[in-house]
């Protein structure tokens, strides 16, 4: 599983990447884990409002920081491919 954290390095990004880490853990899954800062390249996933969570390419969540019950939920109907 591949998981991008897509935002300019801010206060929410860390805290989306600190749950998302933290809910990867949870489930037990083996994921790579990448910040990605560049504008061009996160506005190419079509985001406009930061932070962004890309699981296997799909933007799942923008513009918020979910909860970690829902980055968890989000990351279980991936792996599931739901």
């Amino acid at each position: 599983m591949h998981i991008k954290i897509l935002g300019p390095g801010c206060a929410n990004c860390h805290a989306l990447e600190r749950r998302t880490r933290e809910a990867v853990a949870d489930l037990g899954l083996t994921a790579e884990i990448s910040a990605v800062t560049d504008y061009p390249t996160i506005a190419g996933y079509g985001v406009m409002s930061t932070p962004a969570l890309v699981i296997d390419e799909q933007v799942v969540a923008a513009g918020h920081v979910p909860t970690k019950a829902q980055i968890t939920g989000l990351l279980t109907a991936a792996n599931t491919g739901h």
